[in-house]
């Protein structure tokens, strides 16, 4: 029997995300959850871009819980409102609901959760009898499951780096662009994103569930920070103008320290536009965008990822895989007791039941 899906948040994830559920004979669409809304009352395949399906986006996110599913994909922003993401959650597992998401970046290593956010989602879990599951971001799949498979290949390690380079003038969120990730904004301010603590809290679990996997136990996470200002004002169309001198790049790496050396390493290199800091490693064949796992040992090896979604930009084939595994993970997140699911708990998540 198919699992039965609803899909909170229809923006750069959940948009996907909903075409990934469309897609699986293994799961079926029953309720689409929107806050903005000019999108109640739409169908939910008008809101993904594919053909309409009958299911209508609502506001009401109690009366969809009230109808049972057997899980919701929440792909609503827990960036700029992380205390009601977590409410949202919370509101689905006491109402006896299984939770994906790429959102509350505290909860992919589930060991490490903070209390009281541990305890929270623990009494909201047991309430329910249902079960969380958090990917990560970048997609987490190219920072945690890839380097964990590429590791089997290798006869020495000497160290696993996972990056990610991107370019963000195609990247649909301009709030998140400008105020998030600091492009635009003066030099003399951090913005929030390359906080050290912030890197720790998205980043380090990620280190964290690759050294679980791996046997190694972490001394400490440490993180370094890089930022260029552009060299001349350019405008990016859907996000304005930026000013030349303001940050227009940033190179940041987020290092698990095993035996006093960094052995598992999270890089992100990352642009405003094409050319800004040219020094800096760039996508190969002139893309925006691409993910890289290097592992570094005998024999080394290297593997580039370049996601497309059929639109040329690398923002949606990177939201697009995000969502897939996302997805693809439900009917096991279902069988699975309750709690929070510690990533390498679950069974190979594989696209079982992909329709052609």
């Amino acid at each position: 029997m198919a699992s039965r899906v609803v899909v909170w948040g229809t923006g750069n994830v959940g948009r996907p995300a909903i075409r990934a559920v469309l897609a699986s004979s293994d799961l079926e669409l029953v309720g689409v959850i929107v806050s903005n809304p000019d999108k109640v009352g739409i169908d939910a395949g008008t809101l993904a871009g594919v053909a309409p399906t009958g299911i209508i986006a609502t506001n009401d996110p109690a009366a969809l819980l009230a109808g049972k599913p057997d899980a919701v994909a929440y792909c609503a922003s827990g960036d700029f409102r992380p205390q009601e993401a977590i409410a949202d959650i919370e509101q689905c597992l006491r109402a006896g609901v299984n939770v994906v998401t790429t959102a509350v970046y505290d909860l992919l290593h589930p060991p490490t959760t903070p209390e009281p956010l541990r305890s929270r989602i623990a009494d909201a879990c047991a309430a329910g009898n249902s079960s969380v599951f958090v990917t990560g971001i970048d997609p987490g799949w190219a920072l945690d499951l890839l380097p964990l498979v590429l590791s089997g290949v290798a006869g020495e390690i000497e160290e696993i780096r996972a990056q990610e380079i991107f370019c963000y003038e195609t990247y649909h969120a301009p709030d998140a662009v400008r105020y998030l990730i600091g492009f635009g904004q003066p030099m003399d301010e951090l913005p929030i994103m390359l906080d050290h603590n912030v890197l720790l809290s998205i980043w380090g679990g990620t280190i964290r569930v690759v050294a679980d996997g791996l046997g190694l136990v972490v001394d400490d996470i440490t993180t370094s920070v890089e930022r260029f200002a552009l060299e001349e004002t350019v405008e990016v169309p859907g996000m304005g103008t930026f000013e030349a001198g303001s940050q227009g790049a940033f190179r940041f790496e987020v290092q698990g320290i095993v035996g006093g050396r960094p052995r598992i390493v999270m890089e992100h290199v990352t642009r405003l536009v094409p050319g800004t800091s040219p020094h800096l490693p760039s996508a190969p064949n002139g893309r925006l965008g691409c993910h890289r796992v290097i592992v570094s040992g005998r024999p080394s090896i290297t593997v580039t990822i370049e996601a497309d979604d059929g639109t040329g930009n690398p923002a949606e084939g990177g939201n697009a895989t995000a969502a897939g595994r996302m997805v693809h993970a439900i009917p096991a997140v279902c069988a699975a007791a309750a709690g929070a699911i510690h990533p390498l708990d679950l069974p190979l998540v594989i696209g079982r039941g992909v329709r052609a």
